[in-house]
C-alpha cells in the first residue's frame, strides 16, 4: 500500500468538517510517512493528537445526532488509536520501524475501508438530518 493520498472522487464525503479533517488527517499521514528519522517522532506525536481530536470530535457528533451504528463506530475509533498509542510508546523509546511500518502500510488501507463504510454511513446520516424539513 501507498502514502496515502487525499482524492476528492474517493474521499470527499460532503460533510464539510469532515472532509477538512480527513484532508488534515492524509496531509499528517502523509507527511510522516516521507519523515526523516529526526523529524519522525514528533510528527508521529502530531498524527496521534490529532486522530485523538479527529474521533473525539466524530464520536461527540454521532451521540448528538443518535447515529445508530454508533457502538461499531467508537470501537473502531478507540482500536485504531490504541494501535496509535501502542506504536507511539515504540517511538518515545526510539524505535521507529514498526510504527513507520503502520503508517506506511496499514493506515492508507484502514483510512480507505474506515471512510468508504463507516464514515460514509455517518456522512449520509448528517446529510440525512439537514434534509429533514423541519
Amino acid at each position: 500500500m501507498g502514502a496515502l493520498t487525499f482524492i476528492d472522487e474517493r474521499h470527499a464525503l460532503g460533510v464539510a468538517e469532515m472532509d477538512a479533517t480527513h484532508r488534515e488527517f492524509v496531509a499528517l499521514a502523509a507527511e510522516l510517512a516521507a519523515a526523516d528519522d529526526a523529524r519522525f517522532p514528533a510528527l508521529y506525536a502530531g498524527l496521534l493528537e490529532h486522530t485523538r481530536a479527529h474521533f473525539a470530535a466524530e464520536d461527540a457528533r454521532m451521540r448528538a445526532t443518535r447515529f445508530p451504528a454508533i457502538g461499531e463506530h467508537t470501537n473502531e475509533h478507540q482500536r485504531v488509536l490504541g494501535e496509535l498509542m501502542a506504536f507511539g510508546r515504540g517511538v518515545q523509546a526510539g524505535r521507529l520501524k514498526l510504527a513507520r511500518a503502520y503508517v506506511r502500510e496499514s493506515l492508507p488501507g484502514w483510512f480507505d475501508l474506515h471512510l468508504a463504510t463507516m464514515d460514509a454511513a455517518l456522512a449520509a446520516h448528517l446529510k440525512r438530518l439537514v434534509d429533514v424539513p423541519g
